[in-house]
């Protein structure tokens, strides 16, 4: 008689200051453009989970926004979304670029708790020297009974995803497929669809525009040959809407056709995008305001 195969699956939260590379490292991994990226800080605002498929492993990962000081109620959810990652999942990866400081890493240690394993990993090690890269890696070494691994990691170059899966699903306990292995996300597609928008704004403006801005999707329509989406990007201040919109509408614009392209490389169907601007003066502080967006403050 045949034995069944057994597998592997578990959730892996993947954590890190903001602008750690988190949402590139986990776009990389999976294979499709979910999550979003920005050069820009605190661009991740809420859970998302990414799932990858390797050999007989399902490995849940969960995007969270970076660990940072609570400011605004909007900023009180994000570091709640990242400690409820690091409390229900089965490994961490603690991703720290390779030109930080050890600070980020102990401010992480007193976060943790000691009975969830995790790997750390050193991010855009493409940007420095072997020495450098050497070096850091010694320091660490003061830690090495604290993490399981430590795994120099560049999305550029540098190592497989197959040999950072293979190690990861070593953590991973046995247990049946939570979801279908056919699928890349547990997120509506209306979710997906809002982050996207939300890096197209990350792109086209600048300074505190975007921290300031989300988007209600408040209407899909999916049709055979194209899909129809409206939606509003909500804004704090007047002035805000007027970047956005831009001259003549340009800014606006670019934006939309931005998004529009990114959600067809997703849906690989055409795509109508219509965007509104909408002032809705201290949206990131008001519990109401932000649930509709769709952060629920406790």
């Amino acid at each position: 008689m045949i034995e069944p195969l057994k597998t592997k699956a578990g959730f892996v939260a993947v954590v890190g200051r903001p602008n750690a590379g988190k949402s590139s490292l986990l776009n990389w991994l999976i294979g499709e453009k979910l999550a979003l990226v920005s050069h820009k800080a605190n661009a991740t605002r809420k859970r998302l989970n990414m799932i990858a498929m390797h050999e007989n492993a399902q490995i849940i990962f969960i995007d969270t926004p970076g660990i940072h000081e609570q400011e605004r109620l909007l900023n009180q959810f994000m570091l709640e979304e990242a400690m409820k990652a690091m409390g229900d999942c089965d490994l961490i990866l603690f991703l720290t670029p390779v030109t930080d400081t050890l600070q980020h890493y102990a401010d992480f240690l007193a976060l943790t708790k000691p009975d969830v394993p995790h790997i750390v990993l050193l991010t855009k090690t493409d940007t420095v020297s072997q020495t450098v890269l050497l070096d850091k890696i010694t320091q660490y070494q003061a830690y090495q009974d604290k993490f399981a691994a430590l795994i120099p990691v560049s999305v550029k170059k540098g190592i497989s995803q197959s040999y950072l899966l293979e190690t990861i699903s070593r953590f991973i306990p046995e247990h049946p497929y939570l979801y279908d292995p056919e699928i890349l996300t547990t997120e509506r597609s209306r979710d997906i669809y809002k982050e996207l928008i939300r890096e197209a704004i990350f792109e086209y403006t600048s300074d505190e525009v975007p921290y300031f801005s989300d988007v209600l999707i408040d209407k899909v329509e999916e049709k055979e040959s194209i899909d129809h989406i409206y939606a509003t990007i909500v804004v704090d201040k007047k002035s805000q809407k007027g970047i956005i919109i831009g001259k003549e509408g340009q800014t606006l614009k670019r934006i939309g056709s931005h998004a529009r392209r990114l959600i067809e490389e997703l849906s690989q169907k055409r795509l109508f995008l219509k965007l509104v601007v909408a002032v809705k003066q201290g949206w990131s502080q008001d519990k109401e305001l932000l649930k509709k967006i769709g952060y629920i403050v406790e």
